[in-house]
C-alpha cells in the first residue's frame, strides 16, 4: 500500500519544511531532474503528489512521476517539460512541510534539530554550540563554534554520549586530536 501526502493548500512559513532532496542535473530532454535525496527513505519521493522547490521561497510543484534510479531519484515535475526547463532548477533543495515528515522512531531526530544545541565535554567544558552539520558517507560531523574556534565532531558513538532536547544540549567526549 502507498503512502500519499496530503497536498498543502497554501505556502506555509519557510522555517516549517524540511529537505528531502537536491536537484543536480536534467535527465535526458522531456524535463526529468536527477535528485540527490536527503532522506532516509528515498522511496518516499514515489508517493509525493507534491514537492516544493527552492529553500528561499518554497514554491509548490505537482509531482508526475518518480523512480529510484543508481542510488538517485528520476523525478518529473508537472510544470517541467524540456530540458532547459530543468536545467534551471539545477542545484534547488526539493521540500515539504515538516508536518508532511515520515514519522520518526524513538531516540531519532532530524539532523536540523541538532543545530543550536551546546556542545559540552563529560569533563563539563563548553565547547560551542552546533552551528551545522556536514554530511559525509561514513558519518555526519557537527561543526561547533566556540571560544578556541570551529571544532569539527563526527557523530560517533564514541564521540556523542548524550542529545538532551529538553535542555538545548550535547554531551561528548573528546578523543585525542579531535581538539
Amino acid at each position: 500500500m502507498k503512502n500519499k501526502m496530503s497536498l498543502v493548500s497554501e505556502i506555509p512559513d519557510a522555517d516549517d519544511f524540511i529537505v528531502i532532496g537536491q536537484i543536480t542535473k536534467p535527465h535526458g530532454v522531456r524535463g526529468e531532474v536527477r535528485v540527490k535525496p536527503h532522506t532516509d527513505e528515498p522511496a518516499r519521493f514515489t508517493w509525493l503528489e507534491q514537492v516544493y522547490v527552492g529553500a528561499d521561497a518554497p514554491q509548490p510543484m505537482a509531482v508526475e512521476q518518480a523512480r529510484v534510479h543508481q542510488g538517485m531519484i528520476l523525478l518529473k515535475l508537472t510544470a517541467v517539460n524540456d530540458r532547459t526547463a530543468a536545467e534551471s532548477l539545477r542545484g534547488e533543495w526539493l521540500l515539504v512541510p515538516e508536518e508532511e515528515a515520515i514519522p520518526l522512531e524513538e531516540g531519532e531526530y532530524f539532523l536540523y534539530q541538532l543545530e543550536g544545541l551546546t556542545v559540552e565535554t563529560t569533563t563539563g567544558e563548553t565547547l560551542g554550540t552546533i552551528t551545522s552539520i556536514i554530511e559525509t558517507g561514513a558519518n555526519n560531523v557537527f561543526v561547533v563554534q566556540g571560544d578556541q574556534g570551529e571544532l569539527l565532531l563526527p557523530d560517533i558513538e564514541d564521540v556523542v554520549q548524550e542529545i538532551d532536547f529538553e535542555n538545548g544540549r550535547m554531551l561528548v567526549t573528546l578523543l585525542p586530536g579531535l581538539i
